[in-house]
């Protein structure tokens, strides 16, 4: 199973962040990386400072025959494509996507494998919930129930539908 994150808190040419994630989501299907399954869309705080604009996370099982080097490659190149400038890390930005797991491997990179900091992100883990209920993670064997219990739960509160 290869799932992938998404998360867009800044407006690109295709819209507002959910309008981006759709995009983003149709351009990925266009150019390799088939979505098989989506999870709802969540809004969540923005991170480090609350005060930027909230976000538009997601998670999507896909499938595709690109290996995890060339998977984070066309990663990139869409969120080059919907407007995304590196600059701080964790600034607002019109498109996050990164690979949270590619067939249970374990790898140092690049990319790591699975991403090293999906375990504490709710965020993160409440949409794969929606897609992935059973999934594990691959180092620690823990189901995605029993990492997001041990999120604090005003962490996980904070993840809400967005629709």
């Amino acid at each position: 199973m290869i799932l992938i994150a998404l998360g867009s808190n800044l407006s690109s040419h295709a819209g507002n962040p959910h309008d981006t994630l759709r995009a983003a989501l149709a351009h990925l299907g266009d150019n390799g990386v088939t979505p098989v399954e989506v999870s709802r869309f969540y809004r969540t705080p923005a991170w480090p400072d609350p005060r930027d604009p909230e976000f538009v996370n997601a998670v999507a099982r896909v499938a595709t025959e690109l290996s995890p080097k060339d998977l984070i490659a066309r990663l990139h190149e869409t969120e080059t494509a919907f407007g995304r400038a590196r600059s701080t890390q964790n600034a607002p930005r019109t498109l996050d996507l990164d690979i949270l797991d590619y067939d249970g491997r374990v790898e140092t990179g690049p990319p790591v494998l699975p991403h090293p900091r999906l375990a504490g992100r709710a965020f993160v883990l409440v949409p794969l919930r929606d897609v992935a209920p059973a999934w594990r993670h691959p180092v620690s064997r823990k189901s995605v129930a029993e990492l997001l219990a041990e999120i604090p739960q005003a962490d996980r509160g904070a993840v809400v539908p967005a629709d």
